[in-house]
């Protein structure tokens, strides 16, 4: 009697407190313990399938897709748009044994937006318009957006003698960027020496072999491959220029991790192509273009971030003449490359034009003196110039 009574309790206990799960907030890489909601693409009430993005988290370091483990019925959110999010900590929660015939519910239980709009035609005398704008909405929380959207570019439109400001968060990324920035000015001695190189070998090599580089490797032959192939032979004959100083010692790698800028659509990142020393020019191309795609994408992770002996950052392709580009710690050089542009120079003793990019090595003066900077930039123009020397490791 005693079980049967157990089993009888059991069975009243409701079927729906077993069904909800509470969704932590997931690791999103080493070294990042927090975050802020940029985006929360689901609702109260909504249909979510296992493995589908529930929400976008920007760290200091990248933007994460927060992806479900479990299908079900979203039935309660801790954290809103804008909030901080600990790693660990609840997120939200949801019924697993909820139906995807769920979700309409949520649309039908919103005919609140009405009372919304009707505000808003009061106010406005032409309510033909507004209100087809203001019934897209499917919450009522996103009538008011809608409305905002609409006068947003007469607000913004600058008349003369107007002084208006506008004042607006900064990203965790660009707040991390800047202190990163800030903490290398304060902590390296920062000097940069500068150099000058003739594009045209390269530029000829490039146009043609490009065809059969591309038929043979399904990638195409870029500028960037040059140079990192260049900058590993001369980090090989100065072994100092891909070290760093720690504490009071000098840390030496016997590899070389080389950190390349990429422009994605949230700010500049600094993915790293690993084991740069075993990478051929095919190789190196098709980490890069694949590197680009992740920015563009956005899926550029923490991981492809980490560790790093020494970046190059092409202010070229936005037609920058020149700079002094910062050190990325823990690094002890960058390496800055800028426009082709076609001037003067002194060939035979002729006048004739070329193809000409000035070169920037930004180096931590306390590790590197002036004659190991300006020896390792010149030995890279020099294979720039020549790229014969690359193949014959000279």
């Amino acid at each position: 009697m005693k079980q049967i009574a157990s089993v009888f309790k059991a069975s009243l206990v409701p079927r729906y407190f077993f069904a909800q799960k509470i969704i932590n907030v997931p690791t999103m890489g080493d070294s990042i313990t927090e975050g802020d909601v940029k985006e929360f693409s689901k609702k109260i009430g909504d249909y979510v399938a296992q493995d589908e993005v529930v929400a976008l988290v920007e760290t200091d370091k990248v933007t994460i897709d927060i992806r479900c483990p479990d299908a079900g019925v979203i039935t309660k959110i801790y954290a809103q748009q804008g909030a901080k999010v600990e790693v660990g900590k609840p997120f939200y929660e949801i019924d697993t044994e909820g139906k995807a015939s769920a979700a309409p519910k949520a649309e039908t239980k919103a005919p609140a937006p009405e009372v919304k709009v009707e505000q808003v035609k009061s106010e406005a005398p032409p309510q033909a318009p507004k209100t087809e704008a203001a019934l897209k909405p499917a919450a009522p929380a996103q009538a008011p957006p809608a409305v905002k959207a609409a006068v947003a570019p007469a607000a913004r439109s600058i008349t003369p003698g107007s002084r208006n400001e506008k004042r607006e968060p900064m990203s965790r990324m660009r707040q991390r960027i800047a202190q990163r920035l800030k903490e290398a000015q304060n902590t390296y001695a920062l000097l940069t020496t500068f150099q000058e190189t003739d594009m045209s070998a390269v530029m000829e090599a490039r146009e043609a072999l490009q065809k059969d580089f591309q038929k043979k490797h399904n990638v195409k032959l870029g500028f960037m491959s040059f140079f990192v192939k260049a900058s590993v032979a001369c980090l090989k004959n100065q072994p100092i220029v891909n070290a760093v100083i720690d504490g009071n010692q000098i840390i030496y790698r016997d590899y070389i991790d080389i950190s390349v800028a990429v422009a994605t659509p949230s700010g500049l990142m600094v993915p790293v192509l690993r084991n740069c020393e075993t990478l051929g020019f095919a190789d190196i191309e098709r980490s890069l273009l694949d590197l680009a795609n992740k920015g563009k994408d956005g899926k550029i992770t923490p991981d492809d971030m980490a560790g790093g002996t020494y970046t190059i950052s092409n202010g070229g392709v936005f037609g920058s003449m020149m700079g002094t580009p910062i050190i990325n710690p823990p690094q002890s050089a960058i390496l800055g490359m800028h426009a082709i542009i076609q001037r003067p120079v002194v060939r035979n003793d002729q006048i004739v034009a070329r193809p000409m990019m000035y070169l920037a090595l930004t180096y931590d003066h306390r590790l590197l003196d002036g004659r190991e900077a300006a020896t390792f930039l010149k030995s890279l123009a020099t294979q720039i110039e020549d790229p014969r020397r690359l193949l014959l490791e000279l």
